[in-house]
């Protein structure tokens, strides 16, 4: 019997190199430093991974990467494929490295009836060698109901808990009322950092933020303070994530701003795999240098030399605001 899924799941950025191939030695670099500033654990080939940028021997590759350089961490992968044949091959082969689980999203491009949405799930969980998460982004899949969820939470026993990226926090309160109160090792993960800090307040199991492949220090912090009951210090820790969470996800071709504070930390990430037209990359570049700012403003040393915009806190968080406006009347 696998221990539930409890704490922060990073969902990695794959760097590229100058040809646009995945830079495996950056990759690597990055697992050990996220794993070295204490993640709980790994989530390769999700969104911010641009899994579906990547091919399918591609998102394997990633996977084992990150498997050889977990640490002994453990990784739900993500097993996103188009159809079952592919996701049950995507399963076995994570089953085989010894990931934790893998993280299915319902079936995307196509618009489907709930119906098919929870016989597609049954499906894969009779035969899945390994454990499911099921992941809700209903902008970009077909989301899946919360009645979808609880059936399929109370009759699979492969299906061990769910990520929640709706940004929907009435959805997710249901899912710990209705599923978790009947089933309590299942896993309920919130997927949108903005909610953290209340979702582990009203009894979530942790997280798969983005802003954790940037800002690792500060989501593990709101998940201890939280687990601990220090209410106060993992408020604090929440709002200091707001604005820089802000400039990220608002900036154009996501993941491209997450991308931006993975480069302000240090790392060589190359450029997403879209082009960006000559007006975003100066955009960017402004973005870029605000995420120093508030990485700056946060304690974050090796930022200041990329900050070239106020110091004053109240300041800088005006000028935050105004270009993610900006980014936001662009797109």
């Amino acid at each position: 019997m696998q221990p539930p899924l409890k704490g922060i799941f990073t969902p990695n950025i794959v760097p590229y190199d100058a040809k646009g191939r995945i830079n495996e030695d950056e990759l690597r670099r990055i697992i050990n430093w996220l794993g070295n500033k204490g993640i709980s654990g790994f989530y390769p080939n999700g969104s911010m991974g641009e899994f579906i940028r990547l091919s399918y021997e591609e998102r394997k590759q990633v996977v084992k990467i990150v498997s050889e350089e977990a640490g002994g961490r453990p990784i739900l992968a993500g097993a996103a494929e188009p159809n079952v044949d592919l996701v049950l091959e995507m399963c076995n082969y994570c089953a085989d490295l010894g990931c934790r689980a893998v993280s299915i999203t319902g079936p995307y491009y196509y618009k489907l009836t709930q119906e098919s949405i929870e016989q597609y799930f049954r499906d894969i969980a009779a035969k899945s060698p390994i454990d499911i998460v099921i992941y809700n982004i209903p902008n970009f899949a077909n989301e899946i109901s919360v009645p979808v969820l609880k059936r399929l939470a109370l009759d699979c026993p492969r299906i061990v808990g769910t990520k929640d990226t709706s940004n929907d926090f009435s959805r997710f309160q249901r899912i710990l009322h209705e599923i978790k109160s009947q089933r309590p090792d299942f896993a309920a993960l919130i997927g949108w950092e903005e909610l953290l800090c209340t979702a582990m307040f009203m009894g979530a199991d942790g997280g798969t933020v983005s802003s954790s492949g940037v800002v690792p220090e500060v989501l593990m912090k709101i998940y201890n303070e939280s687990v601990a009951g220090n209410w106060d210090s993992a408020k604090q820790a929440q709002f200091k994530l707001l604005d820089l969470f802000s400039l990220m996800v608002n900036a154009p071709n996501f993941p491209e701003g997450f991308r931006a504070g993975y480069q302000v930390r240090g790392f060589d990430t190359g450029h997403a795999r879209f082009p960006l037209s000559p007006e975003e990359r100066n955009l960017m570049d402004d973005i870029r240098g605000r995420i120093a700012c508030v990485l700056t403003e946060c304690g974050f040393s090796e930022a200041a030399s990329l900050c070239k915009c106020a110091t004053n806190t109240d300041q800088n968080r005006v000028a935050v605001e105004a270009i993610v406006r900006d980014v936001m009347r662009k797109l």
